[in-house]
This record gives C-alpha cells, structure tokens and sequence, in this order.
C-alpha cells in the first residue's frame, strides 16, 4: 500500500515539462514499422562493406536489418541462445537487448553492446553473437549501452550505466541520481579491457571526435556531454561539453564531425527537486520493482515529445529538431545523419523514421 509520500512521488514524476517555443519537425517523413511486435531500434548503423542497412537492435533481443528496396526488416542477428517467448522487456535477462552498435570500417565486423550480455561481436552472415566483454575487474556488466570505435589505435570505447540497475530499471538510475557507472575501453588486439573513467552519471552514448583528439560521453540524469581529450596537451583532462535541454541517449558524428545528441525528453526541475532531498531517493531506491515498471510504463504512454540537438565541435547547440507533441517520434535514442536523411531511434517506439533534412 502507497503512503501519501510515495503516492506525491508517482504525481510527480508523471508531471509533463514546460512546452517549447522550438518549432516541430516537418512532415517529410518516412515512419518504417519493426516487424512481429518487436519495437525500440535503439541505434543505427550501416554495413561499410555493401552499404546495406541500417541494422538495429530491437526489444526482443533480435538485431535486424532494413531492405529498403521492399521497406521491411529482416533478421541477421541475436545475442542470445534462448528464443524461447522473447516478446517482452519480462525476458530481456535472458533474450538479449542490443543497444548500442558499431560496424568496423575495415573489418565489417559488427560490434554490439547488450544491456545483460556486454561486449559482444558478429561477423558478416550474423547467427549468434559473440562475447568480448562480459566482466570488468571481476564484475559483471550490469548495463552495457553506448558504443564507439576508435579505428586508428584499435580501440573500442563503450559505456556501463550502471552497477546498481539493469536496462529495465533505467528509471531508477536517473530517478536516484546513481553514480555508479563506467567508460571503458576494449583493446582489438590485445583484447584487454580498461576502465577509463568510473562514477559517471548514467554514462550513455559515446562519440570519437573527428581527428580523434577527444570522447564524448554522454550524462543522461545530468543533462549533459562530458568530453576527454585523448590526445594535444589536454590529454586526461576531463570537462562539461555541451549542458542540454532533455536527458541525452546517444551520440552520432556526421560527416561534417557535427554531433547529433538524441533526447528521451526535456528536462524535468521535479528530478533536481528529487536529487536534493535524500529521504526522496532512500524511498525511490526501495520501490518494488513492478512499481517502477508501471510509472515508466505510465511516464511513456501518457506524454512525451521527440527532441534532438545537433552540437558543433566546441559544444555549441547548433540546432534543435523537435516533434512538440510527439506526433510522429519520440522518446528519442539516437539520430543518425546519412545521405541527406536522418534515422530517428526510440527504446520505447515500434518503427523508426526517416527524415529527410530540411535545408
């Protein structure tokens, strides 16, 4: 039985953000439905062999591939053995849920970072992936989720949002401001695995600059891209890239080395309110498990608006693509820009959108 407070909480966090005065997106579109009730194309990539794509990890722990010429999916990969009623979040410990994924350019190896899996790896015809990575220093990957790859020196950089919270208590992690995820950084060769930074924020999508000189991370819960330089004299320094409007999921350079920062929604001042006061977070961190489940549930069915930034190479917010009432996408997990389009990914939607780029 709910007490009064914890009955506050819920109405809280149900509580929509302040409208923007941003313009919506226009409507040349094109809305390409995921197949066999599957949904949440979380990331996009495209095969640098054939141009063949894009391929996308989706709900029920299948990473699927988009036939334009027909407009429809076709499967080419899982992460896990078990197929067995993978047709819910309920069986994503055990089905697999792709998130993140990066072809190498070179290679045309598929990497992929499951949220219960870690690390993982598939070759050209697909089938079953491959684990990399599935612990670090003797623990277990919690919440595998961004993903990039650095070609120059062989390294694969990806995050772990979490050592307290799985994918499907992502509410959590953002709700009681835990601070116990990690950058890492996988080394091809050798097969080494580094922690690069620890107690991040809901550390989410990552993106290598364009020469190479820094990472970006993003801060879901803080509202904000981290950047490490890797290389000139600022070397290790770690600093604030870009403060954002909405809680950041992944990161798309485009050719320009232009960065697109997805976002699930705009800020909300409740969870600021929330981090704030402990006694609010101690009674979050013990919520029943369903309960959490249900408010997310709630959260996503009753409101919500699609929303983008595309980031200059210092951070300067370049533009704001956004769908106010979220008519068309959102709840936004990545956009990617490609041949005069972008690919707009949700965890929470059934379909992806193609977007042509207004000049």
């Amino acid at each position: 039985m709910l007490n009064f407070k914890q009955f506050l909480i819920i109405y809280l966090l149900l509580s929509v953000g302040s409208p923007s005065n941003n313009h919506s997106a226009d409507d040349d579109f094109e809305v390409i439905p995921i197949n066999d009730g599957a949904f949440g194309p979380e990331s996009f990539d495209f095969n640098p062999v054939d141009g063949s794509g894009p391929y996308t990890g989706v709900s029920d722990g299948q990473i699927v591939k988009l036939v334009q010429s027909e407009g429809h999916w076709t499967e080419f990969a899982v992460t896990s053995m078990n197929r067995e009623s993978c047709d819910g979040p309920a069986m994503e410990e055990k089905c697999g849920r792709p998130l993140g994924l990066k072809f190498h350019k070179s290679s045309g190896i598929l990497y992929v970072a499951d949220a219960y899996f870690g690390l993982l790896e598939l070759g050209p015809n697909g089938g079953l992936a491959t684990s990399l990575v599935s612990k670090v220093q003797g623990l277990p990957l919690k919440f595998t989720n961004g993903i990039d790859i650095d070609y120059t020196n062989g390294f694969i950089y990806f995050t772990d949002s979490s050592q307290r919270y799985t994918r499907r208590e992502h509410m959590l992690v953002t709700l009681t401001g835990d601070k116990t995820g990690s950058l890492l950084k996988y080394n091809i060769e050798s097969k080494d695995v580094t922690v690069v930074l620890h107690n991040l924020t809901f550390p989410n999508g990552v993106a290598l600059s364009k020469d190479g000189n820094f990472l970006l991370v993003a801060e879901t819960t803080n509202c904000r891209i981290l950047r490490l330089w890797l290389k000139t004299p600022k070397a290790g320094r770690l600093e604030v890239f870009a403060d954002l409007p909405g809680y950041p999921d992944n990161i798309k350079i485009n050719e320009k080395g232009e960065f697109w920062v997805a976002m699930y929604s705009r800020k909300r001042e409740v969870l600021s309110w929330i981090h704030s006061n402990p006694w609010i977070v101690n009674i979050l961190s013990k919520f029943p498990f369903d309960l959490v489940r249900l408010s997310s549930y709630i959260v996503g069915k009753l409101g919500g608006e699609g929303l983008a930034a595309k980031l200059g190479v210092d951070g300067e917010i370049l533009n704001i693509l956004e769908d106010v009432n979220g008519k068309v996408w959102k709840h936004a997990s990545e956009v990617m820009e490609r041949d005069g389009y972008l690919w707009i990914g949700s965890a929470e939607n059934p379909f992806a959108v193609k977007m042509k780029i207004q000049e």
